[in-house]
C-alpha cells in the first residue's frame, strides 16, 4: 500500500515520467532487499550508517558513481515522502552529498557522419519512418520520451512548430525546419497515424526499445563510437547548432533544460528570436 501511495506521489505531485517512477521504486526495493539481508527494514530506526553500508555494497559490485548517485536520489525522494506522511521524523539522507567523480563526456556525431547517414538511406516504408525519427532527433534535440509521445495534434504545420511535453509534463513550443515539416506531412499522409506520430498497431505509440534499435542500426554503419543513443543525438544537435553560431540561450529554450525558467528571466529571450536563430544555425537548413 505504501509503495502505491509513493507511486501516486511521484506521478501526481512530482509529475515524473513512468520510466522514472519505475526506476525510483526499483531502487527503493533494492535498498529494502539489502536491508532484509541484514535483518533490518526501512523505518525511523534507519540512520546514515545503513546508507553508507549500501554505498559500499554497490561500489564493491562495480556500480559507477553516476549509478550510485542516481540510486541515492531515489532513496532521498522516498525518505522525503515518508517524512511528508509522518512515517519518519527526518530523512537520514538530509545532509548527504553526491559522490564526486569525473563526468562521462558524451561525444557527438560529426556533421560528416550525419551527412553520410542521410545520404545512404534507401527508400522504403520502414526506412522512411526510421529516417524521419532520426531527422526529428537531429533537427530538434528532443528527448527519447518526447519523441515517442508526439501526437498528431501537437504538430502545427502552418507555423512550423511542434508542442513538446517534456519532463514533469512541462510544455514547450519548438520550431521545425521547412524540409522536416514537409517530411512529417508526407509521412502522415502515407501512413495515416491516428493519435501518435509514430504508431505500432492500433494507435499504440512506438516503444523505447524500437527507437534505440533504430538509432543503433543506422549509426553503426557510419560511426565507430561505442556510445550510440538518442541522447547522443541530443548532444549532437546542441553541438552543431553552437558550432554554426546559435545563441546558447536559444539552444536551452529548444532543449527544455531544467534551468529554462532562470534562463528566461535573465535573457528575456522571445519565440521569434528562437525561430530566427534555429533556422539560421541548423546544419540541415544551411545545406
Amino acid at each position: 500500500m505504501l509503495f502505491k501511495n509513493y507511486q501516486e506521489y511521484l506521478s501526481y505531485e512530482k509529475k515524473f515520467s513512468q520510466n522514472t517512477i519505475t526506476a525510483y521504486i526499483k531502487d527503493v526495493k533494492d535498498f529494502q532487499k539489502f536491508l532484509n539481508n541484514n535483518d533490518t527494514k526501512i523505518s525511523s530506526e534507519i540512520n546514515y550508517s545503513f546508507i553508507r553500508q549500501w554505498i559500499v555494497f554497490l561500489s564493491e559490485n562495480k556500480y559507477s558513481k553516476i549509478s550510485i548517485n542516481r540510486k541515492i536520489a531515489s532513496l532521498k525522494s522516498y525518505f522525503n515522502f515518508l517524512v511528508n506522511i509522518g512515517k519518519i521524523q527526518s530523512s537520514p539522507l538530509k545532509a548527504h552529498k553526491n559522490l564526486k567523480g569525473s563526468s562521462k563526456i558524451v561525444i557527438p556525431f560529426s556533421e560528416e557522419e550525419i551527412k553520410k547517414l542521410f545520404d545512404n538511406f534507401e527508400t522504403s516504408k520502414i526506412n522512411d519512418r526510421d529516417k524521419l525519427i532520426i531527422e526529428i532527433f537531429y533537427s530538434t534535440g528532443i528527448r527519447r520520451e518526447e519523441l515517442i509521445n508526439i501526437k498528431i495534434e501537437d504538430i502545427f504545420f502552418n507555423n512550423a512548430m511542434i508542442k513538446i511535453v517534456g519532463k514533469r509534463n512541462k510544455e514547450r513550443m519548438i520550431p521545425i525546419l521547412p524540409k522536416l515539416s514537409e517530411q512529417m506531412m508526407n509521412y502522415i499522409n502515407k501512413n495515416d497515424p491516428k493519435v501518435y506520430l509514430f504508431e505500432i498497431g492500433k494507435s499504440k505509440k512506438i516503444s523505447v526499445s524500437t527507437v534505440y534499435r533504430i538509432i543503433n542500426k543506422y549509426f553503426r554503419s557510419v560511426s565507430t563510437k561505442v556510445k550510440i543513443s538518442p541522447h547522443v543525438l541530443r548532444h549532437t544537435f546542441a553541438t552543431h547548432m553552437l558550432n554554426n553560431g546559435a545563441d546558447i540561450n536559444t539552444i536551452k529554450e529548444i532543449l527544455g533544460h531544467s534551468s529554462l525558467s532562470s534562463t528566461q528571466i535573465y535573457t528575456k529571450i522571445k519565440l521569434p528570436k528562437i525561430v530566427k536563430d534555429y533556422n539560421k544555425s541548423h546544419p540541415r537548413e544551411i545545406d
